[in-house]
């Protein structure tokens, strides 16, 4: 598989190049679309409880769609849900990657993804604890928010990212959850931050340059509950705000 890349940095949309036969495996609903004769097939990959824990866990779909190219091969356009950037990143036998909730739009054949417990620091640090593991041999596309930032660690060098902004990192690498502000919470919430990430190399981390939960949190707090005759789930509100 081959990727080609558009609109990109921030409506990026990623084609898959397929060689004849060759299957793409694409998160539910992430498709935009497809050469001729590509046929497709929805399934909770690796069984119910699978697709259960990818969309319960995960913070994915319950079904997977397999797109398989003709004989003469073909293409397939896919695309995160949020505005930013996506990478295909290079998934080998000796490097599996942790894939942040919701990040995973599409991975290619040899390519092995499901749901990863990511420890306690992700649990605390308000990832949900459950992410994705990424392994096998071949490229995983995952959606950022914002654009993305690829910082390569050595040996024993450090960086501290704040929580909502890591998308992905090696599984070997080193890292610890702590607040901002050691020791101090009150410092930690007058800074308006409060879980931050230290990874230590040597490892990869992808960072997004944007929070999504941060983003979320703004939303809420601009845009007034609405009754249903105003506005369907505050859809009113927001068309409102939009509309400024």
């Amino acid at each position: 598989m081959q990727v080609q890349m558009r609109h990109n940095p921030s409506f990026t949309v990623a084609r898959c190049l397929l060689a004849p036969g060759e299957p793409l495996r694409v998160e539910g609903g992430a498709m935009i679309a497809h050469s001729s004769g590509v046929t497709l097939e929805a399934k909770s990959q690796g069984g119910m409880v699978a697709g259960l824990k990818r969309s319960m866990l995960g913070g994915g779909s319950y079904y997977v769609t397999t797109y398989t190219a003709p004989p003469q091969g073909g293409w397939v356009d896919v695309a995160g849900v949020l505005p930013g950037d996506t990478i295909s990143i290079d998934v080998t036998p000796d490097q599996p990657f942790f894939l942040r909730r919701g990040s995973w739009i599409a991975n290619s054949h040899g390519v092995e993804i499901d749901t990863q417990w990511g420890g306690m620091q992700n649990l605390f640090g308000g990832e949900g604890g459950f992410g994705y593991r990424a392994a096998g041999q071949g490229q995983a596309l995952v959606s950022v928010y914002g654009a993305v930032d690829i910082i390569d660690l050595e040996p024993g060098e450090t960086v501290t990212i704040d929580t909502g902004h890591v998308v992905a990192y090696h599984l070997s690498i080193n890292f610890q959850m702590r607040r901002a502000s050691q020791g101090r919470s009150i410092q930690s919430l007058k800074s308006g931050e409060g879980w931050v990430f230290d990874f230590t190399g040597p490892g990869r981390v992808l960072l997004q340059s944007r929070n999504p939960d941060a983003f979320a949190a703004w939303v809420s707090a601009v845009v007034p509950s609405e009754s249903p005759r105003e506005g369907i789930g505050g859809l009113g509100g927001l068309g409102g705000l939009l509309g400024r």
